[in-house]
């Protein structure tokens, strides 16, 4: 009776075990979010001084156009050997007037972002494709002679390097 409930118990420790290696990992990304914090910055009251010392450093700030600071904070989670996918993501964008105070002050979600599925391995740009052979052999012929006869540096003449 013994080994059948050592044989239990190893059975279900190795399914507890098999279960737990497949939880979801999750993992905290970039600003970390304080509701208190973020619902106290008001347009027009709030300048870039007061937002900073209140949030900290923005994630990134515009770097055209209305000054803007993104304060950018994702949930992601993953199970094993898979990759992470983002299950919260939250975006706090601060944009202030050309006097530095707050001019508004919005926030997105997830519904904002946006999947990228690359098409292959290389980017397609405009213009010929040209082989290896092309591009090792193609400027034979192509390059001009030069400064042409009787002119340039050592060609005398008596013309300087400006053709005068």
């Amino acid at each position: 009776m013994t080994a059948v409930r050592t044989i239990a118990a190893g059975v279900a420790m190795a399914a507890a075990l098999g279960l737990a290696g497949c939880a979801s990992i999750k993992n905290h990304r970039g600003y970390i979010v304080d509701q208190t914090l973020t619902n106290s910055i008001a347009p027009g009251i709030d300048n870039q001084e007061s937002v900073q010392q209140t949030l900290g450093d923005p994630s990134f700030k515009s770097e055209w156009g209305q000054p803007t600071w993104y304060y950018v904070s994702s949930l992601t989670a993953r199970k094993p050997f898979v990759r992470p996918k983002i299950t919260e993501e939250s975006v706090l964008a601060v944009k202030f007037d050309s006097a530095g105070n707050v001019a508004s002050v919005d926030r997105t979600g997830i519904d904002k972002v946006v999947y990228l599925h690359p098409d292959g391995d290389a980017t397609p740009t405009l213009g010929r494709n040209r082989g290896f052979l092309e591009d090792l052999f193609g400027n034979i012929g192509q390059v001009g002679t030069g400064a042409g006869a009787g002119g340039g540096a050592g060609g005398g003449g008596g013309q300087g390097p400006n053709g005068s």
